[in-house]
């Protein structure tokens, strides 16, 4: 049996509603997507719509698209110190398989038509590393829109998609599952509709 013994470890409480969540509300993703062209433009509207997480979003290949561009397959992510690509994630719950809305699939095809390999990419091929690219795209917009503050980054699109999820009352197993958050309440751990629809 194990004691706790807080002279080894005295860690403090962590207080949820002292954390700094922020996140983005959808007309300063409009006006960010609306400001911008190219790779920028497609990354901001590409996490909006899937709430991928950013080393994941960095590492996405023409290849990954499936089921006729209507789903993405989420299978590697960029090494959070070196434009590597790795073949493992964050969490198990990581990789899996987001559907795209019929409008953002028609848009992505369009931008990577007549692309092969990485989506977004240096003039020398390598992928971006996202706290250098955060810097050059999208910390200037937002001190431009007056929307940064501390924890304000590539995180916040995540948060945007969760939130807009519930909103539009998206299944927890199926919001769950995009999200790649692995299940936490009782009611999630009991439910099995991952097999039913196959996830």
């Amino acid at each position: 049996k194990r004691v706790w013994d807080a002279e080894t470890m005295d860690l403090p409480v962590v207080e949820h509603s002292k954390q700094k969540r922020p996140s983005l509300k959808a007309d300063p993703i409009s006006k960010l997507i609306r400001g911008s062209k190219g790779q920028e433009q497609a990354l901001y509207v590409l996490l909006a719509a899937t709430g991928m997480r950013i080393s994941e979003a960095l590492a996405l290949e023409t290849k990954l698209f499936i089921n006729k561009g209507r789903t993405i397959a989420v299978e590697q992510q960029v090494e959070k110190d070196a434009p590597r690509i790795v073949l493992h994630l964050k969490t198990n719950a990581a990789k899996r398989e987001i559907d795209l809305h019929p409008d953002i699939a028609e848009y992505l095809r369009k931008y990577i038509t007549g692309k092969m390999g990485l989506l977004f990419h240096t003039a020398n091929g390598t992928p971006y590393l996202n706290n250098k690219l955060e810097g050059r795209w999208l910390t200037p917009r937002l001190i431009k829109m007056g929307l940064d503050q501390k924890g304000m980054g590539w995180h916040a699109f995540r948060r945007f998609r969760k939130t807009w999820l519930r909103g539009q009352r998206c299944l927890e197993d199926i919001n769950n599952f995009w999200m790649a958050h692995r299940p936490q309440t009782m009611s999630e751990l009991y439910s099995h509709l991952h097999e039913e629809l196959q996830l």
